[in-house]
């Protein structure tokens, strides 16, 4: 792509365990956009709070988001789009997000909370603890109708949910969006 702005974007959200990598991989490598995980963004003292059970505060992740932000932005600058894996779980942390490209959509996995914990129980070499996902269930707030982005069930397979989301993603409507 070449740096007229038509790099694109994108930030594929939701709690723990609702399969943000996976589908984040499959739509990379479907769309040719550059994967990160935005986990490798926290800094080593996030990481450890987080293997305590200790939920971050705001002010632990302020840094972490703006991180993000500038990463996509130089990728824009640079004419290549993005995909990243973001819990993104507030409004404010998803505004800091767009801080950074001209433009952000996203792709929230949302789901039955029992559904989220059957998967973080069987889930291993992760950081996150289950004991966490309460507080990111409580911390979440839906994406609002001014935010460019489509929510997905996250209890469809992930090639399903990587369909979808580049169908959306081309201006289709393979999924519910969210104007």
């Amino acid at each position: 792509m070449s740096a007229d702005r038509t790099a694109r974007h994108v930030v594929v959200m939701g709690v723990s365990g609702s399969g943000k990598t996976t589908v984040a991989h499959g739509i990379a490598e479907a769309t040719g956009f550059e994967f990160a995980e935005a986990d490798a963004f926290h800094s080593p003292e996030n990481i450890a709070r987080m293997e305590r059970g200790t939920p971050l505060t705001d002010a632990d992740r302020w840094p972490w988001l703006t991180a993000l932000a500038e990463w996509m932005a130089a990728r824009d600058e640079a004419g290549v789009s993005t995909i990243i894996t973001c819990s993104a779980l507030r409004r404010s942390y998803r505004d800091v997000l767009r801080t950074g490209p001209p433009s952000v959509a996203f792709v929230h996995l949302d789901g039955p909370a029992d559904v989220i914990r059957d998967r973080l129980s069987v889930r291993s070499g992760h950081f996150m603890p289950s004991s966490l996902l309460q507080s990111q269930i409580d911390t979440l707030e839906p994406l609002d109708l001014d935010e460019s982005g489509v929510v997905l069930d996250l209890r469809k397979s992930p090639e399903d949910l990587v369909d979808d989301a580049v169908a959306w993603l081309s201006g289709g409507d393979g999924a519910d969006a969210v104007p």
